[in-house]
């Protein structure tokens, strides 16, 4: 059993920063990609960013290209989403969600087996 738990979320005003983490509890796991994905009221699940276990392919949509960045520490089986110049347009439910084997298509959800319970990000202008 696989839980991942979303953490940093909260409410700024548009150009400031936050930064989300995506911790693994329950049972330790080899993950081979997360992928961070946002949904706001009444809109459609949409792709942020994703990111390999070694970093060696990392996608952002380009609505947040340049703005956002993804990390990870491996040793704390956690994943990290730092954005900045956040802009209203950016406020929804951000989720976490986890892959183990290997796939090209990272920036699918369909793709990923494991989701966290979200995290709400708000930005006010």
């Amino acid at each position: 059993q696989v839980q991942l738990v979303e953490s940093g979320g909260g409410s700024v005003q548009a150009g400031g920063s936050l930064r989300l983490s995506c911790a693994a509890s329950g049972r330790t796991f080899s993950w081979y990609a997360v992928g961070w994905f946002r949904q706001a009221p009444g809109k459609e699940r949409e792709f942020v960013a994703s990111i390999t276990s070694g970093g060696s392919r990392i996608y952002y949509a380009d609505s947040v290209k340049g703005r956002f960045t993804a990390s990870s520490d491996n040793a704390k089986n956690t994943v990290f989403l730092q954005m900045n110049r956040l802009k209203p347009e950016d406020g929804a439910v951000y989720r976490c969600a986890a892959r183990d084997s290997f796939t090209i298509s990272i920036m699918s959800a369909k793709e990923y087996d494991y989701w966290g319970q979200g995290t709400q990000v708000t930005v006010s202008s």
